[in-house]
């Protein structure tokens, strides 16, 4: 059977009761004052908006949609739940457009969800990876165009100097995959973002790029593939997983989302760094996948304004 013939897809108060029981799998906790079971109770009522409790620690009442990506929303959570396990499951992204015509709401309420649940697949986690000596490829690539920028000397749309710049780092042990913007390519920018993010006990992977020099030298190894050289790999010296990472991200960059102004593209690199990291090889399934990125989504409210938005991204 389809999972999207579930009731939470439906019906608004089964969509109310799958979140609850994700966000809250103790009992509800009061959003103002942290308040637990024993201090809430939950309102009935006609003239009661679905799912609401009252705090009687603090006198508040709240959904479980306060402190969320959900928050003041006026989305019904069962068509949030459909985006969510649409975004979840689609290995590439699907477009806003595409989301509009599935759920029947606007373009703009569109876009917007999309960057809302791109926010809650945000990892808070920041464990440096490569413990215990492990592998780690480290590499960048470049995406988009800064129209702003005009290489002298050069002309526009040609190099990689008027691109974004993007760093990424997977670790071969846990399978996981973390993303950064950056600004430029030079080892004072990348050399302090690969110590803060790998062990020093790390085996850290990349090309022959001379920016890896001397911040390889702080790992238990660096170990060096030469692509100048024709060279792709030798034993278990190579970049191949993150390029396989890239592939990925390219092809939904622009062939789903074919534009992407950079002042979102960290929420992009945090969509696709979570559905790698959270993939079937690593034993997460789109149901699985759909409830962590729930669980995500609390704590990082996002308003329209503070997306400084602009509909860039089709």
């Amino acid at each position: 059977m389809s999972i999207f013939l579930e009731p939470q897809f439906h019906n608004e108060e089964a969509a109310y009761a799958f979140i609850e029981a994700r966000v809250w799998p103790d009992g509800p906790v009061c959003p103002h004052c942290g308040a637990t079971e024993k201090h809430i109770g939950k309102l009935k009522g006609n003239s009661t908006r679905m799912g609401t409790y009252k705090c009687y620690a603090c006198r508040k009442p709240f959904t479980v949609k306060v402190g969320t990506i959900f928050e003041s929303s006026h989305v019904k959570l069962h068509l949030w739940l459909q985006a969510i396990f649409l975004i979840a499951a689609s290995k590439k992204g699907i477009s806003a457009n595409q989301l509009h015509r599935t759920l029947g709401v606007t373009l703009k309420t569109a876009w917007f969800m999309g960057h809302r649940i791109r926010e809650a697949m945000r990892s808070a986690d920041l464990a440096p990876f490569g413990s215990d000596g492990g592998a780690v490829e480290a590499d960048e690539t470049f995406i988009g165009n800064d129209r702003s920028i005009k290489p002298k000397g050069q002309k526009k749309g040609r190099g990689y100097h008027h691109k974004h710049k993007v760093l990424s780092l997977v670790d071969r042990t846990t399978g996981q995959a973390r993303s950064m913007v950056i600004d430029d390519l030079k080892a004072d920018t990348i050399g302090p973002i690969v110590v803060a993010n790998l062990d020093e006990e790390a085996r850290l992977m990349t090309d022959e790029a001379a920016y890896y020099t001397l911040v390889g030298r702080r790992f238990a190894e660096h170990g060096v593939v030469h692509h100048n050289r024709g060279e792709y790999g030798r034993g278990d010296i190579h970049t191949n997983t993150i390029e396989g990472y890239f592939s990925i991200f390219k092809r939904g960059m622009k062939g789903v989302y074919q534009h992407c102004a950079e002042k979102h593209l960290h929420r992009y690199l945090a969509e696709f760094d979570f559905r790698y990291s959270h993939r079937i090889a690593n034993g997460v399934d789109d149901a699985q996948r759909a409830a962590k990125l729930i669980k995500g989504a609390v704590g990082k409210r996002l308003t329209y304004r503070t997306t400084d938005s602009q509909m860039s991204v089709s």
